[in-house]
């Protein structure tokens, strides 16, 4: 793994600060509830985006966004949320390979639905709440935010600030 660089480092900062403001100030207006599945709209872009920059910003990201959602929802979600850290090191390592993104962030989808159906069968979870409730609803957030975070990327992309050479397209 490189040295992260001061703009990584810039980066990482921003969307760690995002991904703890999604689940402080906004949970309440994203948050899709169905018992006992829960979703926060957004939660996964700032990982997401972290997967462009490198796998040590996509840990320090994925950490902040379990700190949000514990503090905000408690030890369950939290633990969802833990999950983000290996997804996001997966993506960036895919990335960092000339993996086009939309490709990372299609891999990681399973992965991302397995790990939040592992980290909640200790809470007492069922079969069904865990594989069908959290596991395929965590799908479908997983594509909704990926289809946000390729649009948030092209824009960037456009606007200059985010350059990731072939690896976008």
């Amino acid at each position: 793994m490189r040295d992260m660089r001061s703009r990584d480092l810039v980066y990482g900062a921003l969307l760690t600060a995002l991904s703890l403001l999604i689940p402080l100030a906004f949970a309440s207006y994203l948050k899709v509830y169905l018992p006992p599945f829960s979703a926060t709209l957004a939660s996964h872009v700032p990982v997401m985006l972290a997967m462009l920059i490198s796998p040590a910003v996509a840990i320090m990201v994925g950490l902040g966004s379990a700190v949000g959602f514990l503090i905000m929802l408690g030890p369950v979600i939290a633990a969802r949320a833990l999950v983000h850290v290996p997804v996001g090191i997966i993506g960036a390592y895919l990335v960092a390979r000339n993996r086009k993104f939309a490709t990372a962030l299609l891999v990681t989808a399973p992965v991302h639905a397995l790990g939040e159906v592992l980290a909640v069968l200790p809470f007492g979870f069922t079969s069904y709440e865990a594989w069908v409730l959290v596991g395929v609803g965590t799908l479908l957030h997983h594509g909704a935010d990926a289809l946000i975070s390729l649009a948030v990327a092209g824009s960037l992309k456009i606007a200059g600030v985010l350059n990731t050479g072939p690896r976008q397209a």
